[in-house]
């Protein structure tokens, strides 16, 4: 298969799940590979990679600066859960935000609603709370999600696990590498010396 088709296919995948028209992956590349006639199906990686391009030449400076912004308020965020070994992930860990976003954060500790707690004494709206199953390597997890908005209006799901599942390697579906996210002073170290940097596989 040419490297111009894969191109071409991820490319538009990626342009489907910017604009809104498929939210996952699976169900944009399938759509793409159609579109183009073809059932090669490019990965999940070569879609990222084409989907940042797209949010790039899109937003461009506004798009910087708002994940600039976004890192600033997560960091606001983790200084409040503090106790519970908060790690910054997903888009805003990244730095391959687009427009929608919202900041993900993982916490670790074994009665959530200490989490819900601390939050609503931080100035942070709490939308709703769903605690969420998923089966890996034939085990099911638990994780407790809690869906809120920050004082600037940025949206947050912050992920409740428990304490015993800290430190724990965890892969990425989208990019195929470890989910190593930023803890406290890992992210005041980018603010202050590179806040744009993005952390995606070459």
């Amino acid at each position: 298969m040419s490297t111009d088709l894969n191109l071409k296919v991820a490319r538009e995948a990626a342009t489907l799940l910017y604009f809104g028209a498929e939210k996952e992956y699976k169900q944009a590349k399938l759509r793409a590979a159609k579109t183009l006639g073809t059932h090669f199906l490019p990965s999940n990686l070569d879609i990222a990679l084409e989907l940042d391009i797209i949010a790039e030449q899109n937003e461009g400076a506004n798009r910087r600066e708002r994940l600039i912004q976004m890192r600033k308020e997560a960091l606001r965020i983790m200084k409040l859960l503090s106790a519970f070994c908060p790690v910054l992930i997903g888009s805003v860990w990244r730095g391959n935000i687009r427009q929608g976003s919202d900041i993900d954060v993982a916490v670790y500790v074994d009665y959530p609603e200490v989490i819900v707690k601390t939050l609503k004494i931080g100035d942070v709206r709490v939308l709703k709370t769903a605690w969420t199953t998923v089966n890996k390597a034939g085990a099911t997890l638990a994780s407790f999600h809690i869906y809120a908005e920050t004082s600037t209006k940025y949206g947050l799901e912050i992920v409740v696990r428990n304490q015993d599942e800290a430190g724990k390697k965890r892969k990425c579906e989208i990019f195929g590498d470890e989910i190593k996210g930023l803890n406290i002073k890992e992210l005041q170290k980018v603010l202050i010396y590179n806040p744009t940097q993005q952390f995606i596989p070459s």
